[in-house]
């Protein structure tokens, strides 16, 4: 019985986070329980609970964490001063009297939303506010119009600078040394941020070509369900002028946060200050800033930032006793005694992470699943950096998967009510079935996520 403990540990949590309970004190108080009956059972060494204060004590140091409230700070900025719906309106105008080409405006804009911002909620609400009436208005098959601004919204979750991308860069982190202490190898590297920065770049791409592609098809042979804008007024100089005015600040903002870290300039925490003066300036450029402004901008990034990081310390209080009941151990020999060696290791994690982004989201995953299988898998020598760009791309898809994809509550918020709930959910697959290939390719050709990193850091 005792060498079922953690799996039954990793059972329970997951039954309660699926009850509604929050994640955080779901992950300590479950984890907690265990560890007192644990102890008390003689199941548990007590002496693993003295490591926690250290833990703790470790996030709150972690100076690549403070990347997060200065990102989300960027972001929620970002947001405030509206440089996104000005920008979605030109492309609209733009790229109009083409067909599907309102759809090519959103995949666009989200795509620049998600290299400058990175909050999903934020750009799902703010698209479906805008394009969707439009879309809908000039005749787009609503699930189309619903699963494209959908899929385009989770952009956010690859195309770096990605607060998902810096929590999982962590969280790898913390395996990938805890797997070579295994390997009896004393290193102090470990997976950078600015790693898988740059390695999600080109998957992030790939997937923007895909959604692209996807509606110049649908345009192509289903007209009917992309029509062009009949009646765009016609383009003017002022009308350029506006539209390079809403394009450049947000590309000049990207290049400086990701140009930083790429040249090596800056470290992600530095480029996230960068990216929060700089989108300060831009609101107050646009005239959109003041005391108020400000107040909620702060106070969103509060609210968020000590979400993550409660959610860090429950995290970090299931590993320990996830650990001390042999957990490690347990999914060590498991996935050694596994048919197909790494390759049936990797289908496993991948299909078990898949599966349950249809009832986690991708905080609850990366904080539950990701420090149990990574250290495993890095010891089995899976490439730390491609491991994390399969696994972000996956968890990307925990945004979009039925029931409890954060995507479609998102829209479903803001949608008209003519808009059935199952409409949105139909939408949705095709783009899935996009980021399932994308991942499929990165599987077979994994250079696509390590080549740039070893060009870039050699």
């Amino acid at each position: 019985m005792a060498e079922w403990l953690p799996l039954i540990l990793f059972i329970v949590v997951c039954l309660v986070l699926m009850a509604g309970f929050p994640v955080a004190f779901s992950l300590a108080g479950t984890s907690l329980l265990f560890a007192i009956a644990g102890v008390l059972s003689g199941t548990m060494d007590a002496a693993f609970l003295s490591a926690l204060p250290n833990r703790l004590f470790g996030i709150i140091s972690n100076q690549i964490l403070i990347a997060v409230p200065l990102f989300v700070f960027m972001g929620v900025m970002l947001e405030k001063s509206r440089i996104a719906e000005q920008l979605l309106r030109n492309l609209e105008l733009l790229f109009g009297p083409l067909r599907g080409g309102l759809g090519f405006a959103v995949v666009l804009v989200g795509m620049l939303m998600a290299a400058s911002t990175g909050i999903i909620g934020a750009t799902v609400v703010t698209m479906g506010l805008i394009s969707l009436p439009t879309m809908l208005k000039q005749g787009y098959n609503p699930a189309l119009a619903s699963g494209n601004i959908c899929a385009t919204g989770t952009l956010g979750q690859i195309i770096p600078p990605s607060t998902a991308l810096i929590i999982l860069g962590d969280v790898l982190s913390s395996s990938y040394q805890q797997a070579q202490l295994k390997m009896g190898i004393f290193s102090p590297e470990t997976v950078s941020v600015a790693d898988l920065f740059v390695g999600a770049l080109i998957p992030g791409l790939m997937l923007v070509m895909g959604y692209l592609l996807y509606m110049a098809l649908v345009a192509l042979f289903r007209p009917q369900a992309a029509p062009a804008v009949a009646d765009r007024p016609p383009l003017s100089r002022r009308f350029f002028l506006q539209l390079l005015q809403g394009l450049i600040p947000p590309l000049a903002l990207i290049i400086a946060v990701l140009g930083s870290i790429l040249s090596g300039i800056a470290t992600p925490t530095e480029a996230a200050g960068i990216g929060a003066l700089g989108a300060t300036v831009l609101a107050l450029m646009y005239g959109e800033l003041d005391l108020k402004r400000l107040k909620d901008v702060m106070d969103a990034t509060l609210q968020v930032s000590s979400m993550v990081f409660m959610i860090f310390i429950g995290a970090a209080l299931f590993s320990l006793v996830f650990r001390g009941f042999g957990g490690e151990e347990l999914v060590h020999s498991a996935f050694s005694d596994m048919p197909g060696g790494v390759l049936g290791a990797m289908l496993v994690v991948m299909l078990v992470i898949f599966l349950l982004g249809f009832i986690l989201d991708f905080i609850e995953i990366t904080f539950v699943v990701v420090p149990i299988v990574a250290p495993v898998l890095l010891t089995m020598g899976v490439d730390p950096v491609w491991l994390g760009i399969m696994i972000a791309i996956n968890l990307q898809t925990s945004f979009l998967t039925p029931p409890f994809g954060f995507a479609l509550f998102y829209l479903r918020g803001v949608a008209p009510d003519t808009i059935a709930t199952r409409t949105i959910y139909k939408g949705v697959i095709p783009f899935i079935m996009i980021q399932l290939l994308v991942l499929l390719l990165l599987a077979i050709f994994p250079q696509l996520a390590t080549w740039l990193p070893e060009q870039v850091y050699g």
